[in-house]
């Protein structure tokens, strides 16, 4: 698949490159970024460049798994990141410190589900977190996400276990408006949805 940019007045979403090194390994640095991601801890250059060849450029090239870095209008600066795994329909993200608390990532993520939704015709979009990322569930809840329960993660951690997970699901017919039923930020393991 070719690679191609989603925008919108207060984004835009383009494929990172090699220009994009410094900023990748800085983000990744961020204790929360390797508390609740799976990225190598210690983080460098040679991290990033893999992520960016063996993730990024395949994921695109076969069509797998589309990556875009996060960037503000005007900015070549990559403030964050974000994919999606069209066989699991799954999202995956992460921002930089600097950047959170702006709406931008909510925004992001809006961009990839509509275009999930309208072009790729997905009939949802699931979201997991590792349990006690409030920042990543509290997006989930604000781009209209169901909270779907929580158990062992889908894909595996650094030691090759299934973290505990929080989960969530967009419905390409639900609303966007944020649902009931989230866990309360600090909640260490939240009852089952619906419960």
């Amino acid at each position: 698949m070719q690679p191609f940019t989603l925008q919108s007045p207060r984004l835009q979403l383009l494929v990172p490159g090699p220009a994009d090194v410094p900023a990748i390994v800085d983000a990744c640095q961020d204790e929360a970024v390797q508390r609740f991601t799976t990225v190598p801890t210690p983080y460098g250059e040679p991290d990033a460049r893999f992520f960016l060849d063996r993730i990024v450029d395949h994921g695109w090239a076969t069509g797998r798994e589309l990556s875009w870095g996060i960037r503000e209008p005007g900015s070549s600066l990559l403030v964050g990141m974000i994919s999606i795994r069209l066989a699991g329909h799954d999202l995956g993200f992460w921002m930089s410190r600097g950047a959170r608390g702006k709406g931008l990532m909510t925004e992001a993520v809006r961009l990839v589900v509509d275009w999930a939704f309208d072009e790729r015709g997905l009939p949802d979009v699931r979201w997991e977190g590792y349990v006690g990322n409030d920042g990543s569930a509290a997006v989930a809840r604000r781009s209209g996400f169901s909270y779907a329960g929580v158990g062992p993660g889908t894909h595996p951690g650094r030691d090759g276990g299934h973290p505990l997970c929080w989960r969530g699901r967009l419905l390409s017919t639900d609303d966007r408006d944020p649902k009931p039923g989230w866990p309360a930020a600090g909640d260490p393991v939240p009852a089952a949805a619906g419960s």
